[in-house]
């Protein structure tokens, strides 16, 4: 893993995945098709075209990407997804990370302010 801000958790997944002889001893034309990927946000339109390019089995996420989601929430790039798995879990471990300040980022900004939201409003 690279540990980079800017790579995708699925796009690290995926190297992982493929840089390990044991669960990818061979190279094939699918090679995820026997993977299950569990993620916190729906993957973007990018990851979601990636995972359906490498033949994905499928993919479970727990809350929607309103912005960029590609299972549904704003494109429908790879149908192999189930949306809500743990989904309240899923929505206050990102409110508790947003939370907390970046000790890596170069000029941290204050989050002294920002309030821990705990209510979850019901999916319509």
């Amino acid at each position: 893993m690279t540990s980079q801000a800017t790579r995708h958790a699925e796009l690290e997944a995926i190297d992982g995945i493929l840089s390990d002889k044991v669960l990818t001893p061979e190279m094939r034309e699918y090679p995820l098709s026997e993977t299950v990927l569990y993620v916190t946000v729906e993957p973007c339109i990018m990851c979601a075209s990636a995972l359906r390019q490498l033949g994905i089995k499928e993919v479970f996420y727990g809350c929607e990407n309103d912005r960029f989601g590609g299972c549904g929430s704003v494109l429908g790039v790879n149908n192999a997804a189930t949306g809500g798995y743990c989904r309240e879990e899923a929505i206050m471990i990102l409110r508790r990370f947003y939370v907390t300040e970046n000790v890596n980022a170069p000029v941290p900004k204050s989050k002294t302010n920002r309030v821990l939201k705990t209510e979850i409003v019901p999916k319509a």
